[in-house]
């Protein structure tokens, strides 16, 4: 199993760890660090990498030829904390919070949880923000079956009622945990180290699979020196509650990117549209496996495995922006590389989840295709995936930096 995965994620508490630890691989790889309030000089066969908000990062090489661009987020669902958190109940400090995204509420109790984002101080010249990780876990505790008889017979959790988080017994205050303060993003996440299960420890299962092996993925296949051309990784924050902030990926943060990019290659405005309408966008973001107990909730011809390869998603509604012709490139591109891949569909009567790839589009104009991983428990505190298909994605994603693309109203040139 990938032990740089496993660290990825269980280091990974919010989007905030998830940038500095992509930050920190990339710079080893000899990539360098733009400010995006300042000018930009950028040198052909650069690698550079820019981040927005703390939570958001692009990275790149800067080549010749159209753009080969991977998309993914680096947000996963969990509890927030609110503003004056701490609510006191008889001889318990509890931590007032609401839902970041949409979880399996019920995978939160009785689990470790860890305070993880980010607490701006006050600092000399006015204000400075800084990453936070606690020292210690909280735990939303269940009502004992005793005094709920009815919970095996269906349980809806309350994200204000039910999903407190305990902090302390007595009275606690919140700047003493987290130090003096102005304000704070903070989240209370699981903290469960990822392990491996099956006969042959072929399940890998953990907080946060849905997006960071994406996330981690990407990084990896454009850290790796074969990649070639004009290659971009964009890890994008805020995908759980819709993408439209600043750093999500409604936001301007890629387009921005790309024009920089295209002004330090002397390109004008008409040339860089020119230019994207023949590259290739992957939005990465991870797709719903067979469930062995539930077979019935997936399609009926459209069912990928945990272990099948990277997933190929379509949605004739748009949620997905895969096309035959984008469709087709990928699969060519893999077929080259001996990558396997599956198709995934949600069935017609069932509404089909989202993800950032059509998103992006109202900001750029690619042409895209939407992949990701197969799994299980997706948007719970700790979702299940097969090992083997990281590795089958990190090979799969090379290839496409490795490869030549160039797409046409009628075709595409792959090599």
């Amino acid at each position: 199993m990938n032990e740089g995965l496993k660290s990825f994620l269980k280091t990974s508490y919010t989007a905030y760890q998830a940038v500095e630890n992509a930050k920190k691989l990339l710079r080893k790889r000899g990539f360098l660090p733009l400010d995006e309030g300042e000018a930009w000089e950028l040198e052909e066969g650069g690698k550079y990498f820019t981040v927005r908000g703390g939570t958001s990062l692009i990275a790149f090489r800067c080549g010749s030829g159209p753009f080969k661009l991977i998309a993914s987020h680096t947000d996963s669902p969990c509890l927030k904390l609110k503003e004056q958190p701490v609510e006191r109940s008889g001889p318990y400090a509890r931590l007032n919070v609401e839902e970041y995204g949409g979880c399996i509420l019920y995978s939160f109790f009785d689990r470790p949880l860890r305070l993880a984002g980010r607490v701006v101080r006050e600092s000399e010249k006015g204000v400075k923000t800084e990453q936070y990780v606690s020292d210690f876990c909280v735990t939303v505790p269940s009502l004992a079956v005793h005094m709920n008889r009815t919970v095996n017979e269906g349980f809806k959790a309350d994200p204000q009622t039910d999903l407190e988080p305990m902090l302390s017994l007595g009275a606690t205050e919140f700047e003493k945990c987290i130090g003096p303060h102005l304000a704070f993003d903070l989240f209370a996440v699981p903290d469960v180290e990822p392990y491996e299960s099956g006969a042959s420890g072929e399940f890998l299962s953990s907080p946060r699979i849905d997006n960071l092996t994406s996330v981690y993925g990407s990084l990896l296949a454009l850290a790796d020196d074969s990649s070639t051309g004009s290659c971009l990784v964009a890890c994008f924050d805020s995908e759980e509650i819709g993408s439209r902030t600043r750093q999500g990926a409604a936001g301007d943060f890629l387009s921005a990117v790309l024009r920089r990019i295209a002004a330090a290659r002397g390109m004008s405005e008409s040339e860089l549209y020119a230019l994207l309408s023949r590259s290739l966008l992957i939005s990465l973001d991870n797709a719903h496996a067979v469930h062995p107990n539930h077979p019935e909730k997936c399609d009926p011809t459209n069912r990928p495995v945990m272990g099948g390869g990277i997933v190929i998603k379509g949605h004739a509604g748009g949620a997905y922006t895969t096309d035959g012709l984008t469709s087709a490139v990928i699969k060519r591109v893999f077929d080259r590389a001996g990558v396997r891949y599956q198709s995934f569909y949600n069935r017609s009567d069932m509404r089909s989840g989202s993800t950032l790839g059509a998103i992006s589009l109202t900001q750029a104009s690619i042409p895209s295709v939407d992949l990701g991983l197969a799994q299980l428990a997706m948007h719970s505190a700790v979702e299940t995936m097969a090992g083997s298909d990281f590795e089958e994605l990190v090979k799969g994603l090379t290839a496409f930096f490795q490869s030549r693309i160039i797409l046409r109203t009628d075709g595409a040139e792959v090599e």
